[in-house]
């Protein structure tokens, strides 16, 4: 069994459930990534596109600052460190994909597709985790730089 949470839930409708729905108590387990992997259940976190942005970073921010829109924490304790979102977000996606053994991860006899980031993502301030920039993309051997 593998988990894929919708780890932008928290951002977009976490004030929402919190003020009408589920209250503030039960809107700290919303997404319990931490207790999952202290559990050794795989994870892995999606966007939902077209609901929310395809854009990675901001999932892996989610994961990790667990802030609604106002800016309130629900469920500090679910946090996820940036090392660890990173990894939900490449090679865990691709494990509960069953597409590990060729991308998620560069290593020898997968495929070399990947992003180049204009920063490190774990050496950047939490709040611009998710506007780190990808200064390229190599698909298929083919460098394409971002403008």
């Amino acid at each position: 069994m593998c988990l894929n949470m919708f780890a932008n839930h928290i951002y977009y409708w976490g004030d929402i459930h919190r003020s009408r729905t589920l209250g503030f108590e039960r809107c700290q387990r919303l997404e319990p990534l931490a207790s999952a992997d202290r559990l050794g259940i795989p994870i892995a976190a999606h966007c939902d596109a077209p609901v929310t942005p395809l854009a990675p970073l901001f999932t892996a921010w989610c994961a990790v600052a667990r802030q609604t829109a106002s800016g309130e924490v629900l469920g500090p304790f679910e946090a996820l460190s940036v090392e660890r979102a990173l990894r939900l977000i490449t090679l865990d996606a691709a494990y509960t994909l069953k597409l590990d053994d060729r991308v998620g991860s560069l290593e020898i006899g997968k495929f070399a597709d990947m992003t180049v980031l204009d920063e490190d993502p774990c050496d950047v301030p939490l709040e611009r985790l998710a506007s780190v920039r990808v200064a390229a993309t190599v698909v298929g051997g083919d460098v394409f730089a971002n403008d």
